[in-house]
């Protein structure tokens, strides 16, 4: 047996939706050009809503009130020795800020069809872009008291 101990990275995403189409980023990523949700690492002191609305503001320039979970998804990366377990949360954007500067290896965010998601597979980050907005549209929708933070 390893001393190692294993720890997996935790991550949230933001799936968003307005009149058919959902908002991604496209970045910048040690396999290339890649799209993903506005997603990414919660911050120490942080709660897991808080880290999506954060992530979703630095990469995409939005403003996001996470308002309920898609779904929890443990993903151990093939390519790599390490595992992400996300948090998708759904819920609604208000101000936008054109001028806002994104995070460093965003690109720009863009809102896709369904379709067209689907048609640019090969450059998703991973599998779970898509799973992600299956489940939305799925309806799946748990509340985010089954989320419990303690300070």
């Amino acid at each position: 047996m390893s001393d190692r101990i294993w720890k997996p990275n935790v991550t949230v995403a933001a799936v968003i939706e307005r009149e058919g189409h959902f908002l991604l980023v496209e970045e910048e990523t040690a396999d290339g050009v890649r799209f993903n949700q506005p997603a990414g690492h919660l911050d120490e002191g942080e709660s897991l809503v808080q880290a999506a609305a954060r992530e979703t503001l630095e990469e995409a320039a939005w403003h996001f009130e996470p308002r309920f979970l898609v779904g929890v998804y443990l993903w151990p990366r093939p390519e790599r020795d390490i595992t992400y377990l996300r948090f998708a949360f759904g819920g609604e954007i208000s101000a936008f800020e054109p001028e806002r500067r994104l995070d460093t290896g965003i690109l720009r965010a863009v809102w896709m069809t369904l379709e067209e998601v689907k048609a640019c597979r090969a450059r998703h980050r991973s599998p779970l872009i898509l799973q992600c907005i299956e489940d939305y549209l799925a309806g799946r929708r748990y509340p985010l008291e089954l989320i419990r933070h303690y300070e």
